[in-house]
């Protein structure tokens, strides 16, 4: 595979050190850049070169900007693996798109342990949008679905429904799995019951999109993520 285009943003210098090594020793793993700060690594992430960076090696403690803050400017957009001294922030570090939580020192194993998660996530992502269909079982038959047909996707119970251009199917499953197989790339999650394909987008009001003569609400939560996708003027 293409190696992950990584980054370490630490204010520790032997920590850098140490995961830079790490890096050097796997070779699924590039290092594009080392920062002390996490407002100079913001300003790379946020700049039109983010999406050059696949996964992000990132503390917590860091004065200015914390780790945890820089994690959600960035929106879910790129992995983290929190490499910190603290205990304490774990439960708060896994609401955004967190692979894992490493307390220093760690050894090469836990640490290979850790981008091998990350390795496989990025792997499943790029398999999915290489892909442009998915197979549903609907009643007692396989249909697949072109993802360019698959306008939305709402949830029912313990059931998703699959809006397409000329169907719809109901399959027993649930919203969070299913998310996790429809490429980011094109799907996004506006509400707690509703996935849409943004291509689809016809118009946004303030907390509805219009997908042809549908109403999709936007949830309160999904807002800011799913207008950072959008290519917005």
């Amino acid at each position: 595979m293409v190696p992950l285009n990584c980054i370490v943003v630490d204010d520790d210098e032997a920590s850098r050190l140490m995961i830079t090594k790490y890096i050097d020793k796997t070779d699924f793993l590039d290092l594009s850049g080392v920062f002390d700060n996490a407002i100079d690594a913001s300003n790379l992430l946020l700049s039109n070169d983010k999406h050059n960076v696949d996964l992000i090696f990132l503390d917590i403690e860091m004065p200015d900007m914390s780790g945890l803050d820089l994690a959600r400017s960035l929106n879910g957009l790129q992995p983290v693996i929190f490499i910190t001294s603290q205990k304490g922030y774990a439960a708060e570090a896994f609401e955004g798109n967190t692979v894992d939580y490493i307390v220093k020192p760690p050894e090469y194993s836990r640490f290979l342990k850790a981008v091998q998660k990350a390795k496989d996530r990025y792997e499943k992502t790029r398999n999915a949008e290489l892909e442009n269909y998915i197979f549903v079982k609907s009643e007692s038959r396989f249909v697949r679905i072109p993802f360019d047909e698959l306008i939305y996707l709402e949830a029912l119970a313990d059931y998703v429904i699959f809006h397409t251009i000329n169907s719809k199917y109901v399959v027993h499953h649930t919203m969070k799995g299913i998310e996790k197989r429809l490429p980011d790339s094109i799907f996004s999650r506006v509400h707690r019951s509703f996935i849409i394909n943004r291509t689809k987008i016809s118009q946004i009001e303030d907390i509805h999109v219009s997908i042809g003569d549908n109403k999709i609400p936007i949830g309160a939560f999904y807002r800011e993520k799913f207008l950072s996708k959008l290519n917005i003027l």
